[in-house]
């Protein structure tokens, strides 16, 4: 019995290390390689301000009020520039969302290992469906890019999967499960304060919409735990209103104005067709075939019975999906919902094929279809190096390490797949085979992606990071004659408020200050302003990689 429970505890501890591994090549290695982004840029600005003295419950974006967004993820940020203080450093900036997809990928556990602890499959191998999950949900492509980014859909997603997890514990409970459903409910919540109901529409209302209904065998005891789940309920409500009603009270014009422009946004900003989330499974990336495989609804369904439950998590899939295409906006990012539900069936594809091939019962079609999987990989791993020569980037050429590296590493992982699994037909190797390849991916080519972004950069040109640090202009305070982009503003270091001309004259009580304006000459200034200041122009410098992106001008304004 004790050398029984301690082979249980080394499995689980071996688990847990290779899930936190996939997690640390996902997630983290190579954090600062993408430029800032848009998303990235609203919320490490609003960051930044609550650090410098801002407020942390009104938060503020360049010194306007920023209400569009709730802000726990900018609270992430901004703990984190608290730590280890003021930083542009874009590891460190990322850090917080980096967390947030391994908790998404750690609830996600949980919840297959409660979704599958019945099924028959679990007799032979417990918790390895979770545990494959976990793994194939980490190294998802639209997860590893999104978990890189530091902005709010990780936050809300991964929050409403441990909700679910939690959901699920407390009603397969033989209890009353209350400690369950008052965590789902702070998880809930805590979602809601990530990024409003966003994640709530497209993943909480699908799934228990499906677990409570005869898609679901153990749909019973969603009717045994009312109390519970109204008691998750509530406490959903209390955190996750809290935030908004504490805006309401202090800025009330001004947040009902902001969130009739949200509104608005669903319907008129970045329209898509309904059919524009239909090509949901390439972004699974590495699993794909399996994926693919999975919602082959004839192909996959008796096959993956003893492994998951099919119907819900394709109902799930399938609701979400459904709901998702409804809305008129949009976004590659909006499609996060749609993974876990799509992880689960391809993880159940991956072990019926490992089940079947090492019990001799797969059929013609099964080893066709993985042997299409080995092509597809194989033919990836020849892709590698030529993209490597193709692209002509410095450093990754034929006479560098990491080109040899490549070639050697891409070339083995394909000899070893078409071995172990397109001959010997063992499943297991081309699972080891794609999440090897996707950390080498990580770990090789991420340093690539600044060098392909700047590949037609002007030489040259002169950007803020460039002049920010002038001596005429340093220690100044800042003002802008137009709206400036909030990336511009991140890269300026600091904030560089709209001056509202010509009703606001504080300014004036602050002179010498540095305008920034897209105009050589400030014509904007009031006539009766102009009698008196006088404006030097100080320097200039480009928004973008090219010229015809555009040019802003820095001018010293002081008293004649």
């Amino acid at each position: 019995m004790f050398l029984r429970q301690l082979l249980a505890r080394n499995r689980a501890l071996t688990r847990l290390a290779s899930v936190l591994a996939v997690c640390g090549f996902s997630f983290f290695v190579h954090g600062s390689a993408p430029e800032v982004s848009l998303m990235e840029s609203r919320n490490f600005v609003a960051a930044r301000e609550m650090v410098a003295g801002g407020s942390w419950l009104i938060p503020t974006m360049n010194q306007e009020l920023r209400l569009a967004k709730p802000p726990l993820p900018t609270w992430a940020v901004a703990a984190v520039q608290t730590v280890v203080g003021p930083t542009e450093n874009l590891a460190w900036l990322r850090l917080p969302a980096g967390i947030m997809a391994t908790l998404l990928v750690l609830f996600f556990w949980g919840l297959v290992r409660e979704l599958t602890a019945d099924r028959a499959a679990e007799q032979e191998a417990p918790g390895r469906t979770a545990w494959l999950s976990a793994l194939v949900l980490a190294s998802s492509l639209l997860i590893m890019t999104t978990g890189r980014e530091g902005q709010w859909d990780i936050f809300a997603n991964s929050f409403l999967v441990g909700a679910l997890w939690l959901l699920v514990r407390g009603w397969r409970s033989m209890g009353a499960g209350y400690a369950s459903f008052a965590g789902a409910g702070l998880l809930l919540g805590l979602s809601i304060l990530s990024k409003g109901p966003v994640a709530l529409y497209a993943g909480l209302l699908p799934f228990v919409g499906c677990y409570a209904s005869r898609l679901n065998e153990a749909r019973a005891s969603v009717r045994t735990h009312g109390r519970g789940a109204l008691l998750a309920a509530v406490v959903a409500l209390g955190v996750g209103c809290a935030w908004p009603l504490y805006i309401l009270y202090h800025v009330q014009p001004a947040a009902l104005a902001v969130a009739q422009t949200e509104v608005t946004a669903w319907r008129e900003r970045h329209v898509q067709p309904p059919w524009y989330y239909w090509n949901f499974f390439v972004f699974s990336g590495i699993w794909v075939v399996a994926a693919l495989a999975s919602l082959a609804v004839p192909y996959a369904r008796r096959r993956l019975l003893p492994f998951l439950p099919y119907a819900l998590a394709l109902g799930w899939l399938l609701a979400s999906l459904v709901l998702l295409s409804l809305v008129p906006e949009k976004k590659e990012r909006y499609m996060l919902p749609l993974l876990p539900p799509l992880a689960l069936l391809a993880t159940g594809m991956l072990r019926y094929w490992e089940t079947a091939f090492a019990q001799q019962q797969a059929t013609r079609t099964d080893r066709r279809v993985l042997r299409f999987w080995v092509g597809i990989f194989t033919l990836v791993c020849v892709a590698v190096p030529v993209a490597m020569l193709a692209a002509k980037l410095p450093g990754f050429g034929p006479a560098t390490a990491r080109f040899g590296a490549g070639v050697v590493l891409c070339g083995g992982l394909a000899v070893w797949a078409i071995r172990g699994a397109g001959q010997q037909l063992r499943p297991t190797v081309l699972v080891a085979g794609s999440l090897t390849l996707a950390a080498l991916l990580i770990t090789l080519l991420l340093p690539a992606y600044p060098l392909w972004e700047a590949r037609r950069q002007e030489p040259g040109l002169r950007h803020f990071r460039d002049v920010r640090q002038l001596p005429s202009i340093a220690g100044r305070p800042w003002y802008s004659l137009q709206e400036m982009h909030v990336k511009q503003v991140w890269a300026a270091g600091r904030a560089v408020p709209l001056w509202h001309l010509p009703t606001d004259s504080l300014p004036l009580q602050r002179i010498p200050l540095a305008v920034f304006s897209d105009k050589r000459r400030l014509d904007e200034l009031p006539a009766r302003w102009q009698q008196q200041l006088q404006v030097d122009l100080v320097d200039s410098f480009y928004l973008g990689r090219e010229r015809k992106d555009g040019l802003w001008y820095i001018s010293l304004v002081k008293q004649r």
